[in-house]
């Protein structure tokens, strides 16, 4: 048993957390502590959002949850499931993790989300929503079935309760019956404020402490408490050491204030029309405090998402008084995609903000769509695939003329449950959805306006259309001159988007560099010792066939494909494919490179060593161009 510390109330205590090794640890606390370990991990979650950003909001609203959650229960033996699990800095400082948060040089230790590679005290890999409930129930049965003990707790929130797949866990909970403990962390926001038609009952169960009907929870036949002080560690051990070792389904209903701690007109969380200080009632409600950005950042130019995202807002928002059926919808992540707060209250009607349901955003999408109106939908790639099911159905299948803007896709620094690097094999083979690639933003607002365009209905492609917003490469290069004279489209204005742009003429070879790559494309041109031809394919849910007859009819004896995305059931391979069952001479058959990443994840790898471990770079192509031609290095 470890030695219990007593010191006495009211005192700071430096270091406190050091003495923290593990859940008995936090048991062995003087009760009268807890509230100064609380204050130690709230300062310390401060300043590593200073030196390393992340998802600071939402943990210091979880501290005193956290610390109560491993004071009553009894990790790993009690297993507990955080979702959304950028909501455990604080569960992994009280198991064993406290190094990567006090100490700059071990930061790399951990992830931003659970981990079971990191720590037997974390159950899943989660950096989406809505799934803690089902995979607790998951959990319970199999304990059950084992006729094994023990407590198994899902910890859901931050805007995570209106997935769709947590409401079909709420539903198998109170069926299947059994220990299980839902801990609903309520701090009146999402990623940026809250939407949705549940959100008015959940004000008023705060309102009433927790009496109000209709009580959603109770709705589901699970049984249900209320902890109006979600910040009070001492009321929160009491209220889960009451549900410890409960034989049926409960969820615990807690108040929590998001951002609780974060200085007021902090810089580095862009406040917007908020208060950060933590004195007033709804200090901290804001989205700015969701992620906040490292110091060392501060002053940087746009990344590419809002970069590119800002510039297509200002396109669509020239449009909305002439047409009322043009909505941009974003299922949560507003900011992050250059959807800014002054665009939202402009906007009005215009823009939605569905919650986090990726599910639902596509599914409403299309039925604007049906309905004759003009959707919209922004999001990240990743949070896209969470949607692959209404791709199919409601919009491809039904071919509804939706747009979809797709940020962070390809290759990037990521973790392993954002990265983008599989969107080209996902989204380019359903039938009818046109995927396009822009380099550069003045072909993304064309092939937007495109896409947007009322007339398009009745085009020989009327269906749904994705564009992928160009990554950072595209980004830097975008700001050369010469690049974009290369680039961009000779016109916008009927433009045909799905037909391949020849950037650079040349012979022998020719180097296709789909959408991010296309700036390696050009580079590896210029280190050849000859004019190679250089192809920006615009877009790769099709070949254009044409251009490849054309090439080959030209002599080009070598094609060389270049993609920023998973390489097999990719789009080199498509290439690569048609060109081998071309009914030719084997003599005759062009021979085809195809570049691209590796099927495996990746996690906080940076892009260059990405690159380099994929032969993404000017020197692997060039070489070996150079081999396949025989000329020497």
């Amino acid at each position: 048993m470890p030695k219990r510390i007593k010191r006495r109330r009211g005192q700071m205590h430096e270091g406190l957390l050091r003495t923290i090794t593990g859940p008995a640890d936090v048991k062995a606390l003087d009760p009268g502590l807890l509230a100064d370990l609380c204050a130690e991990i709230r300062t310390v979650l401060l300043e590593y959002g200073h030196r390393h950003g992340g998802h600071i909001g939402s943990n210091l609203g979880l501290v005193e949850a956290t610390v109560a959650l491993h004071r009553v229960f009894d990790s790993p033996h009690d297993r507990i499931v955080f979702d959304v699990s950028h909501q455990s800095y604080v569960h992994k400082m009280l198991t064993g993790r406290t190094g990567a948060y006090l100490d700059p040089a071990r930061a790399g230790e951990t992830t931003g989300f659970t981990n079971p590679e990191e720590s037997e005290h974390d159950q899943f890999v989660l950096g989406h929503t809505g799934t803690s409930i089902s995979l607790a129930c998951g959990l319970a049965k199999a304990r059950d079935a084992a006729g094994e003990s023990g407590n198994v707790i899902a910890v859901i929130g931050d805007g995570s309760l209106s997935s769709g797949v947590a409401f079909e866990g709420l539903n198998n909970a109170a069926e299947q019956g059994g220990n299980l403990i839902i801990v609903f962390n309520d701090n009146e926001m999402s990623i940026a404020e809250d939407f949705g038609g549940m959100y008015g009952p959940l004000a008023r169960l705060r309102a009433s402490g927790g009496t109000a009907q209709p009580n959603i929870f109770n709705a589901f036949g699970l049984d249900y408490r209320y902890v109006e002080q979600g910040n009070d560690v001492n009321a929160l051990v009491a209220a889960l050491r009451e549900v410890k070792d409960i034989d049926h389904p409960v969820v615990v209903h807690i108040h929590t204030l998001k951002g609780l701690g974060l200085p007021a007109n902090d810089d580095r969380h862009e406040v917007d029309h908020c208060d950060l200080s933590g004195s007033e009632p709804h200090a901290g409600r804001c989205e700015a405090s969701h992620w906040q950005t490292p110091d060392a950042a501060l002053g940087k130019p746009d990344d590419p998402r809002k970069h590119y995202g800002k510039l297509a807002m200002a396109a669509l928002e020239r449009r909305f008084a002439a047409e009322p059926g043009l909505t941009v919808i974003s299922p949560a992540t507003p900011g992050s995609n250059g959807i800014t707060r002054a665009f939202r209250e402009r906007a009005g009607a215009h823009y939605v903000d569905t919650g986090i349901t990726e599910s639902h955003a596509v599914a409403f999408a299309a039925g604007i769509a049906r309905a004759g109106g003009t959707p919209v939908v922004a999001t990240t790639a990743s949070f896209f695939q969470r949607a692959y099911d209404q791709f199919f159905q409601e919009m491809a299948l039904n071919r509804q003329p939706v747009t979809l803007l797709s940020f962070l896709s390809g290759l990037s620094g990521s973790d392993n449950t954002h990265s983008g690097a599989y969107d080209i094999t996902m989204f380019g083979n359903i039938p009818g959805l046109i995927c396009l690639a822009p380099t550069n933003g003045h072909d993304l607002l064309g092939m937007l306006d495109w896409a947007t365009s009322p007339s398009r209905r009745d085009s020989a492609h009327p269906g749904p259309v994705m564009i992928r917003i160009p990554g950072e490469t595209v980004l830097a290069a975008d700001a050369d001159a010469a690049y974009r004279a290369l680039s961009e489209s000779p016109t916008a204005q009927g433009t045909d988007w799905l037909r391949w742009h020849t950037v650079k003429s040349g012979r022998r070879v020719a180097i296709l560099g789909l959408g991010n790559t296309l700036p390696l494309a050009l580079q590896v041109a210029d280190s050849l010792p000859f004019d190679a031809t250089v192809v920006d394919p615009r877009q790769f849910g099709s070949l254009d066939e044409d251009a490849l007859h054309a090439l080959i009819d030209q002599d080009h004896r070598l094609i060389v494909t270049l993609e920023d995305g998973q390489l097999e059931g990719g789009w080199g391979e498509k290439v690569a494919a048609y060109c081998g069952n071309l009914p030719m001479p084997a003599d005759a058959l062009p021979h085809v490179l195809t570049f691209g990443a590796a099927k495996e994840f990746t996690d906080r790898v940076p892009l260059a060593e990405l690159n380099r471990r994929y032969g993404l770079t000017v020197e692997s192509v060039s070489r070996a161009i150079s081999r396949h031609l025989g000329i020497a290095d």
